[in-house]
Parts: structure tokens; sequence; C-alpha cells
């Protein structure tokens, strides 16, 4: 998702972000309303419809396309006022998920020398009954800095989203403020950080394959059984769409099995986080990450909390020679409801846990069916 300029997707992959020039404007009218992913105003994500690109013969290529949001408009170059503003309150929403991502350890650490405050208000006697405490919050200080690592590289490449060109023009005093009041991070913008940090876990994690195992496996095997005709070889020239994408791995699962998968995610948060996983991790089990350290509910015991995960748990540049992997950002209806070269054109959807992100199911389910070629299968979890 990221231009592949990190050592390994450089020279194997062939590297690279290519953008799309002149897509058509088009007016954003949908939402997705998932709720591990943003609220009413974050689904309204603002890319220009980004493809990121994995194509293994071999090149993580991502190309910006069509895609979509309630407040976004992907834009063409010859440009109307209106057209600049869509892009202009893109761009402003795009950076405002940057600044949570950036804001993380701020945020993180104030929280955990708030424990420590709390701590120092208990009487003596009361702080005795605790003696390792001040020695957990000083590892959960630890945590947070390794994960703060993987955060800086998520926010490296941000320029691939979306184009800024358009986007600065200078501006009034009355602009600057509503420009600072849109890039304002909230506390739920800041749950939805650490949401992605738990999500890598789940996804890229050895510690998330029995839930990874009992959900996409049915999906895979499904997939195989629909096309047992024919011979794995073969498999690339099967085209697979995967809406709803997330961080990648069902997308990634598929075409390591084969088949030429697309993912298509809708979250900025994801989209970051995907492009980190898939483009900027050089081998297995690279990254230690912290995902339990945000919360003391819901844990067995004290220690469950610096609970530590080491992604990814496999390499994503192993994809099988020939095999088109890629993931492109926006909303499915309009990425591919609207986009008359995707009529026709998938032998395969497969969905997990997305129908129920519908605005309105029936337009999913419609949308599913032009895409499907004809003798084509849609498989459902």
């Amino acid at each position: 998702m990221n231009p592949a300029d990190q050592g390994h997707h450089q020279t194997t992959l062939q590297a690279g972000i290519r953008q799309k020039q002149g897509q058509p404007a088009r007016p954003r009218n949908t939402f997705s309303d998932r709720p591990e992913f943003d609220d009413h105003y974050d689904q309204h994500q603002h890319y220009g419809g980004h493809s990121h690109s994995h194509d293994h013969d071999h090149s993580h290529n991502h190309d910006h396309g069509g895609h979509g949001h309630d407040h976004e408009r992907s834009h063409d170059h010859h440009g109307s006022l209106e057209d600049d503003d869509a892009v202009h309150e893109e761009t402003l929403h795009f950076h405002k998920i940057i600044k949570a991502f950036s804001q993380y350890k701020a945020s993180a650490m104030y929280a955990n020398h708030r424990r420590r405050t709390d701590f120092y208000t208990l009487p003596e006697r009361q702080q005795k009954m605790l003696p390792t405490y001040l020695e957990r919050m000083e590892r959960i200080d630890d945590a947070i800095e390794a994960n703060y690592e993987i955060i800086k590289i998520i926010c490296e490449d941000q320029q691939i989203f979306v184009n800024d060109d358009r986007s600065t023009a200078k501006l009034d005093m009355n602009e600057r403020a509503k420009n600072a009041a849109a890039l304002r991070v909230r506390e739920q913008d800041m749950e939805k950080v650490q949401g992605t940090i738990k999500q890598f876990v789940r996804d890229w994690s050895a510690g998330g394959k029995p839930e990874r195992d009992a959900i996409y496996e049915p999906l895979i095997q499904e997939l195989r059984t629909r096309f047992a005709s024919v011979p794995v070889e073969q498999r690339g020239r099967i085209n697979v769409l995967v809406p709803g994408s997330g961080l990648g791995r069902l997308a990634f699962d598929i075409a390591h099995d084969g088949f030429s998968a697309q993912g298509n995610e809708f979250s900025y948060y994801m989209l970051l986080a995907s492009n980190f996983i898939l483009n900027k991790t050089q081998r297995i089990n690279q990254f230690k990450i912290y995902p339990y350290i945000h919360s003391f509910s819901n844990i067995v015991k004290s220690s469950d909390v610096l609970t530590e995960a080491t992604i990814p748990d496999v390499n994503p540049s192993e994809i099988p020679r020939g095999t088109d992997f890629s993931m492109v950002a926006g909303d499915f209806i309009e990425v591919y409801g609207m986009e008359e070269e995707n009529y026709g054109k998938w032998d395969a959807v497969v969905t997990c846990f997305f129908i129920d992100t519908a605005k309105n199911i029936v337009d999913y389910l419609e949308t599913i069916y032009k895409i499907l070629k004809k003798g084509g299968v849609w498989i459902n979890a």
C-alpha cells in the first residue's frame, strides 16, 4: 500500500505507487456503520480512490482510483470549485487521522501517568498492598514506546493516500479556525488507533490464528471447492474480490492460495495499517506489539495487560508468481457498482462480516450480482 521504499519490497516487488490521473468527480453519499471502524463522521473517509496493487508478478503497485464517503469526492484535474472544496475536506479528514496516530504516544503516556497520580493519592497502607504497581506502570511506558515505533512507520508514507496539490490555497482566518476544529483529535479517534493496534494481533499474529482458521479457512476451502477444476498453478486467472478487507489478511490468504485477489477497504485507519503490514515488513515476527495496555478491564490477571504479540506471522511478499494481489481504498458501491470496468469481471466475491455495514443491503446485493461473471459465486460469512 505504500511505496515499497523499504528494502525487500523495493527489490523483490519492484515497489511503487501509481496514481491514476483524471478520475471523474462523483458525489459520495454512502457510509459504513461498522462499529469497530469509524463513527458516522469518520466513516466518510476521504481517499481519492486508492488501489494498492500488490501484483505478484511482483510489484506492490498502489493505484489511486475512485471511492467514496459522504464527505468525499474523487477529483478530476479540470476541477470545479465544488471539487476543490471536496478535495480540501478530504485532505483535512485524512490529516486528522494522521494526527490521531501521531498523538498516540502522548495520549497513552498521559493516561499511564494519571494512573500513577491516582496511585499516590492512596493512603500509604493501601499503596503497600500493590507492591508491583509502579513497576508495571514503567513496563507499560516501555510498551507504549514499542507501539509508537510501529505507528511512526505507519505514518511515514501518508502522501500516497491524498493529493494536497489542490488543497493548499491560502486560507482566511475563519477557514483556519474551521480547519483547526476539523483536525481536533477526540477520544474516539484515539480509541480507533488503539483498536487498530488490537486488529494487528487478530489478523497478523500467530495468536490470532485460531480465530482466523475458524472463519477464513471455510471461505478459502469453499473457493477451492468451487474452482476445483482449475489446476492449482492456474488459479491466478481466477479473480476474487474481498470487500471490507480490513488489514488485508483474508485477501492475502486467498492470494497466497494462488487466486488473484483484490481487497477493498473503506477506513483510513485500516488502510494505513495494512499499508504498513503489506509493504513495510521485511521478515516474519519483525515487530513486537502490545495491544492490551490501554485498558485494565476485561483481563484475568494483571500481567495480561502486558501480553505481547509479534507481527507478522507470515511474510506478506510470499505470493505465488503470476498471482495478482491488490488493495483498493473506497466505498464498495462507488468503486465497484459505478465503474463499468468491474461489471462481470469477478469470478468470486468473498465477504466476511461485511454485509452488516450496508446502509442499504439491497445495494450491496445488486452490486455483487452486477460485478460477478456469469456463473460466478458469492461466498459469505
